[in-house]
């Protein structure tokens, strides 16, 4: 609009309501980079001034600057349709991706390399392609959302939430109940029971606070919660500086590629969802600028020291409704960046007892997990739980080798039945998102009798397994060339395998139509 009317227009980007938005997203995120440096520091014992002095800093930029451009955005389109109730859209840390890189990519890195400067530059290196795909993506986000199988990708995703994302906060909890379970009842009997706060309190900030009262309190009355992972550190200049140290990484990172694409490409598909869902709300975003910003948040924090991918969040309209604009996501964005770059953020997390923050995974991993299943139709519903066989063979893989490790046990010398099984788990784990999405798209397909494309699904295993896409052997989960040296025969059999269930399956198509004759 160039006539005056439109030349007076100001977007008020702060509303009251920004406020609420502001508590409920900047705490979402801050509960997801302590979840990364609980992994990290906790479970793999990684250097708490590596993951908090320069992991943390480069992920949290991306937040940064994915959020002032989606407020951009949000001006941007105020503006062109003289509206003051635009609601910009929510950007943070990408949940299924934190479980999925840091359980895959930087905490395997570390335990196979032992070097935690060489596990950081995997890390980055994988999220740089991560981001250069996201930006390709893109520009081809609703023909990849029509060629997807929604229904598998969401299976898969399923599976992360319930063997990843809701055991590790369990684990945490049970190590310091007490604060862990207060925290964890005000978030599921608010959010899961509905049941509303005084004044619209936030409920993440009610758990976290109240399980902070019952933990003090608790060490008053002499118990002794176990001590803090991220201990030692505080604050201290980390801005996140470009750097190509993510070149060292590349060669290695090559290996999690499998890993990596399938997570960057469950963002660009949420990221048209939500997209979807913000115009259904009345903002009416072009879904490629939604998709560009996120791609390029997750390139600069890859380039930048981060470790875990940006996203579109779902719940815009949630957000609409709170009356939100952009302000939330600006002082969410300028929180979390500033916070981490000055390090007062990493000592924040270094602080608080992970029981308190991670209860909301809790709740993110439940509507992960009802997505999955609300969606699906219910005779696909046997899809979605086998999607969970693949992430939890990881998930025992990684405890195994660390247990493993850590009591400098020599798997040559266990019994020959117990190596196979761990070499099992370790096949079966490698890959695990690909193979869940395959696994499930196959017998998605098998129930709806479509045989002969379920068999190409089969087909498809079983050349990504000839050249470990899934199932390597290896602890890295390193690619190979098929018959190579040192590839164990336990691949080609498994191969072969695929091989021989995509001619059952093609079998079975044949069968089904010539009794119908």
């Amino acid at each position: 609009m160039n006539d005056a009317r439109g030349a007076r227009f100001r977007y008020r980007a702060v509303a009251r309501g920004d406020w609420n938005g502001f508590f409920a997203l900047a705490v979402d995120n801050l509960a997801m980079l302590a979840a990364m440096a609980g992994i990290l520091v906790g479970a793999f014992h990684m250097p708490a001034d590596v993951v908090l002095g320069r992991m943390l800093p480069g992920t949290a930029l991306g937040v940064l600057v994915g959020d002032l451009a989606y407020a951009w955005l949000a001006w941007r389109l105020a503006r062109r349709e003289r509206r003051h109730d635009v609601c910009a859209m929510p950007l943070g840390v990408d949940t299924p991706s934190l479980f999925a890189l840091t359980f895959g990519v930087v905490g395997p890195a570390y335990a196979t390399t032992g070097d935690a400067q060489q596990a950081w530059a995997v890390g980055m290196a994988v999220m740089v392609i991560m981001g250069v795909a996201k930006l390709g993506a893109a520009f081809a986000g609703d023909a990849l959302r029509r060629t997807v199988p929604r229904t598998a990708l969401l299976a898969a995703l399923a599976g992360v939430a319930i063997a990843l994302i809701l055991y590790f906060p369990f684990v945490k909890i049970a190590a310091e109940p007490i604060g862990g379970l207060v925290a964890l009842g005000v978030v599921l009997i608010a959010l899961v029971g509905r049941l509303r706060l005084p004044r619209e309190f936030p409920v993440v900030v009610v758990s976290v606070v109240l399980g902070l009262a019952a933990w003090f309190v608790a060490r008053r009355l002499g118990y002794e919660p176990p001590p803090l992972p991220a201990g030692g550190a505080g604050p201290g200049l980390a801005i996140p500086w470009p750097t190509a140290a993510f070149v060292d990484g590349l060669s290695m990172a090559i290996g999690y590629v499998p890993l990596a694409l399938p997570v960057a490409l469950a963002t660009v598909v949420g990221g048209i969802d939500n997209t979807e869902s913000a115009a259904a709300a009345g903002d009416r975003y072009a879904t490629r600028d939604i998709l560009l910003v996120e791609g390029a948040a997750t390139l600069v924090a890859g380039v930048c020291g981060g470790v875990i991918q940006t996203t579109p969040y779902i719940g815009h309209p949630a957000y609409k409704a709170m009356g939100c604009r952009a302000g939330y996501v600006i002082a969410t964005g300028l929180a979390l960046g500033v916070g981490a770059a000055t390090g007062w953020l990493g000592a924040l997390i270094a602080l608080l007892p992970d029981s308190v923050i991670v209860p909301v995974l809790v709740f993110v991993g439940l509507e992960m997990a009802e997505q999955a299943t609300a969606t699906a139709e219910p005779r696909h519903l046997k899809a979605v739980a086998i999607a969970v066989v693949p992430v939890l063979a990881n998930l025992v893989s990684i405890q195994t080798g660390m247990l493993v490790g850590a009591a400098h046990v020599d798997v040559a010398a266990l019994p020959e039945d117990l190596r196979r099984t761990m070499t099992a788990t370790t096949m079966l784990g490698n890959g695990f998102i690909v193979t869940s999405m395959l696994w499930s798209a196959w017998l998605i397909d098998v129930v709806d009798g479509r045989h002969g494309r379920a068999a190409v699904y089969a087909i498809v295993a079983a050349a990504a397994t000839m050249v470990g896409l899934i199932h390597s052997p290896f602890p890295d989960g390193r690619w190979f060339v098929p018959g190579g040296a040192g590839v164990p025969a336990s691949v080609s059999a498994f191969a072969i395998a695929y091989a021989l269930l995509a001619a059952l399956t093609w079998l079975a198509g044949r069968w089904r139509g010539w009794a119908r004759r």
